[in-house]
């Protein structure tokens, strides 16, 4: 008979950011298994997938089988060490992941409402505090109740459900791993027999402490799920869809309600003019322009800092593009849970290999700008953004591994990024600005006159910042439900796999983000202030502002993290997150 392997992922959980590695803990180790290899997006996401010492026959039932014993003495530092680190695991409920064949082993328990809710990994145990309350996942068992003790699941019950295929000679398929963590105190671990009372570890506890770590394992036919489908049940713990549609509901009516003011304004200015021109018999007429016709010998004066916001236009495009493909790639269903870490490979590939339309669109901008430092305008585009990104992510793994996390990058996978980054993205972006310099200029069809004009006294909806800060509501709105998904999957650990619904809203922003603009650049050249090119860049990426504004709100409402450095990768890995998005709507 086939044998089953188990696998064991890094342990995680949701009060700090810093996952750890199997190894990390005293557990049971698995014996000279190597370990499977991973992708970069696994790597990057610190998922760290490891051989686990439980083994299965297929449809071999164990009862109560014994793993190991571990023996701590704590008068010896050494032993001490290991017990405090499991302790402080506990009591921030750090989650196991398990994983057979691909799938998330889950551990399903009854919520409120007769729901069932399936939690793709579970608890090493669980502390009753000092007063007797219980925390987390202490609330399961009665038995549970001595006062300041640590209970670790020492026991795990494990299902697998399989599926008999009855036209071909295959045998059997795994669709589903389900488990129960128990906690026994075994009276004898040589023969341990799975009753009694639970393993208690009390926090002040001296002398010797002995966990015998065992586990059982039944085998269930399950006729109604298809192999195809063994994701499915992930689905149904997550009821969340009806509020999906209610908010891409919402967005739509923005974006119709914009769109109708935009068509109104083309319409209506167009249509007046062409009236004006055809009424016009004398030549007077033609002198008595008004609101936005006044600007025309000023409207293509280079931007300041013209420099840096070619920059920001060919690194912006280089992103849009990336999350465009990204998107639709994973709407088709190439970048599915079970493919592990598939986007984030997907995203930094695309990102590399998309240098040339950055190098493109900054140069032809810059050259339209009027700009001469060609070299500067190529090296910034290379080095500016993805440097800062870089920088941050550095100084975060830093931290991890000053923590000793599983999610610190090892030096072989930075070297390799900025392989990829100095050898292909580079020399792409210089590629691209060639032909972007090679081109002409961008034709402007009106002149720009010799004497800036004086621009009027502007009201308050007119002036830079309340215009800015306006512009960035519309497009926040549109996204704001998708995003406590995302950071939920980010920082919750809970599986994100609605990647229809983010598509269509990646493209309703792309569209508000337009619009808004159009909008807010039209009145404020009615008001005869032509500093069009920044404002209408940072119009829509004022968004991005919002968006920080939300993760920091998410933060304290949402996340019980404690801990400096949890804080600190938390905002640091934000930063990067609001950067990346800045670009990409403005």
């Amino acid at each position: 008979q086939s044998g089953i392997e188990l696998f064991v992922n890094r342990l995680d959980s949701v009060e700090s950011v810093l996952p750890y590695e199997y190894t990390a803990f005293d557990f049971c180790q698995a014996e000279g298994k190597k370990r499977p290899s991973e992708n970069l997006g696994q790597v990057l996401f610190g998922e760290r997938i490891e051989p686990s010492p439980y083994r299965f026959t297929f449809n071999k039932k164990e009862t109560c089988k014994s793993v190991c014993t571990k023996t701590y003495d704590t008068t010896k530092p050494d032993d001490k060490q290991k017990l405090d680190f499991l302790k402080k695991s506990m009591l921030l409920n750090y989650q196991h992941h398990w994983i057979v064949d691909n799938m998330p082993v889950t551990w399903c328990y009854d919520v409120e409402d007769g729901q069932r809710f399936c939690n793709p990994g579970f608890p090493i145990g669980c502390y009753i505090t000092e007063d007797g309350r219980p925390k987390d996942a202490c609330v399961i068992n009665v038995e549970f109740h001595e006062k300041d003790t640590f209970y670790i699941f020492n026991h795990v019950d494990i299902k697998i459900y399989y599926h008999i295929v009855e036209n071909e000679a295959l045998g059997a398929r795994l669709v589903a791993a389900k488990l129960e963590p128990k906690s026994y105190k075994h009276t004898h671990p040589d023969n341990p027999d799975c009753s009694g009372v639970p393993m208690d570890i009390s926090n002040k506890a001296s002398g010797e402490v002995k966990i015998a770590y065992t586990y059982s394992v039944s085998f269930h036919e399950e006729k109604n799920i298809r192999w195809a489908s063994r994701w499915d049940y992930i689905l149904e713990s997550m009821p969340h869809t009806h509020i999906q549609w209610f908010s891409i509901m919402n967005s739509l009516v923005i974006v119709l309600f914009l769109s109708g003011m935009v068509a109104m304004i083309m319409l209506r200015t167009l249509h007046k003019d062409i009236a004006r021109y055809n009424q016009m018999d004398s030549t007077e007429d033609a002198q008595e322009e008004f609101g936005w016709k006044l600007v025309h010998g000023d409207i293509f004066r280079p931007p300041r800092k013209g420099m840096l916001l070619s920059v920001f236009l060919g690194s912006g495009t280089q992103i849009l593009i990336m999350t465009f493909v990204t998107l639709f790639f994973a709407c088709l269903g190439f970048l599915s849970p079970a493919n592990r870490g598939a986007l984030m490979t997907c995203a930094v590939v695309l990102w590399v290999l998309l240098g040339t339309p950055a190098g493109y669109v900054a140069a032809r901008f810059y050259k339209s700008f009027g700009g001469e430092k060609w070299k500067t305008n190529v090296l910034l585009t290379s080095f500016l953004c993805p440097g800062i990104v870089f920088a941050d992510f550095f100084i975060m793994n830093l931290i991890l591994w000053g923590e000793g996390s599983s999610a610190a990058i090892p030096f072989g996978t930075l070297v390799a990024i900025l392989a990829l980054w100095f050898c292909i993205s580079v020399p792409l972006t210089f590629i691209g600005a060639y032909f972007g310099f090679k081109k002409n200029a961008i034709e402007h069809p009106v002149r720009t006159n010799q004497i800036p004009r004086q621009i009027p006294e502007q009201s308050f909806y007119t002036k830079p910042l309340p215009g800015i800060i306006m512009g960035g509501i519309l497009p926040f709105g549109c996204i704001f439900i998708q995003l406590f998904f995302i950071l939920n999957s980010i920082w919750s650990h809970q599986m994100y796999y609605m990647f229809g619904f983010l598509f269509l809203v990646f493209i309703i922003l792309v569209i508000t983000c337009s619009e808004a603009t159009i909008l807010l650049c039209y009145f404020h050249l009615c008001a005869e202030d032509y500093h069009w090119q920044w404002r209408s860049f940072l119009t829509s990426g004022f968004t991005a502002v919002y968006f920080l504004i939300y993760a920091i709100h998410y933060f304290f409402s949402k996340l019980q993290i404690t801990g400096t450095a949890s804080t600190i990768l938390y905002f640091g890995y934000t930063m990067i997150m609001v950067l990346i998005f800045f670009l990409f709507t403005g």
